[in-house]
């Protein structure tokens, strides 16, 4: 069985606070009519603070799509390789043991893509097989997780590096002015998070066993971009906050194809797209606040930080040591379609056998 190591999280250095956002919205939109919905919104979203490329100033102007999407790649170039060295040392692999990568992100684009730079950059072998994943939004954080489960599967004893990186910071739109644009601009943040999957079950943390997608039919608009020449205007429809209604039972179904209970999991690795997607969830599975803790302190800190929330929240699990050998858990991320992508998770803790 293939093992998801613990991950690595980098936040960029500019930091942005809930009152600073709320200050913010109130100086540049001060003629909009909801301007009091929006700040209400933007406050009940949970985020403390955001992390940013570039200070705010910098933000919130608009320099074009061209140089946008060059500043993507110049800050994913400069922040990238070390993260990944730092999921390559959890996992105890280096980069010639890595036989494919899985680079998530829908702020920016290149092509060729990425990996082929981290390869050359990073002395992987050209033999490394590529998978750049653009357009599943939130959502690709858990499928480039199912994606490298499916490889290992596949080529046993093989490993895949994880790697999503968002600077959700560089789609920011100064003249999109719905009340849905405007709480995305205090809702999202910018990382990095990278992770291992190894091909043998001999390490440390979730041995995957099995996973899941579903798509919520004919709701493709609810969470989308319109490209223009401008860049990536982010589109959300209203009714996001209440797919978690027809989601959770996709969520039960895949467990009992395990034979296992959804309200009765040891942990929950959740997509924090929300504090009402994490509400309703927990209440759809009839599961205590307290087991989405690790989701909700991604939210709270970093804010939605898109495809990286489920990495970082999983190595906020880590980081607290409480797991245990043979628990039990699940790992969902959600993003556009409207997309659900699920896998399934046992604790495995080898170090003590191979210490004896």
């Amino acid at each position: 069985m293939a093992v998801l190591c613990r991950p690595a999280t980098e936040v960029p250095e500019h930091v942005i606070t809930m009152d600073d956002t709320l200050a913010i919205a109130r100086d540049l939109h001060r003629d909009h009519p909801d301007l009091d919905l929006v700040l209400r919104l933007i406050s009940h979203t949970g985020v403390r603070k955001r992390h940013l490329i570039q200070p705010i100033e910098q933000t919130l102007q608009h320099p074009g799509f061209e140089s946008r999407n060059q500043r993507f790649f110049a800050e994913a170039q400069k922040r990238v390789p070390g993260v990944v060295r730092q999921a390559l040392d959890h996992a105890g692999l280096t980069v010639d043991e890595i036989d494919l990568i899985v680079f998530v992100s829908c702020t920016g684009f290149s092509m060729p893509s990425p990996t082929a730079w981290l390869i050359n950059e990073m002395g992987f072998r050209s033999q490394t097989r590529q998978l750049p994943i653009a357009q599943l939004g939130c959502a690709a954080g858990g499928a480039a997780v199912n994606r490298a489960h499916d490889f290992c599967l596949a080529y046993p004893d093989r490993n895949a590096l994880v790697v999503a990186c968002e600077f959700c910071s560089l789609c920011y739109q100064p003249t999109d002015l719905g009340v849905g644009q405007l709480l995305s601009n205090g809702l999202f943040g910018d990382a990095v998070a990278a992770a291992v999957v190894r091909g043998d079950d001999d390490a440390y943390g979730v041995r995957l066993e099995r996973n899941g997608s579903y798509l919520i039919p004919h709701t493709e608009d609810w969470i989308s971009y319109a490209v223009r020449s401008t860049g990536f205007h982010f589109q959300l429809d209203k009714r996001v906050p209440g797919t978690m209604e027809p989601l959770a039972p996709v969520l039960e179904a895949l467990a009992e194809e395990h034979q296992w209970k959804a309200a009765n999991l040891d942990f929950y690795v959740i997509h924090a797209g929300g504090p009402r997607i994490l509400d309703d969830l927990g209440r759809f599975l009839q599961v205590p606040a307290d087991a989405f803790r690790h989701s909700r302190a991604t939210l709270t800190e970093y804010g939605n930080i898109a495809s990286a929330v489920v990495l970082d929240a999983l190595g906020r699990l880590f980081e607290e040591g409480s797991a245990i050998d043979q628990q039990r858990g699940i790992l969902a991320g959600f993003g556009p379609g409207i997309t659900a992508e699920v896998a399934l998770g046992t604790w495995t803790d080898r170090r003590r056998e191979r210490l004896s």
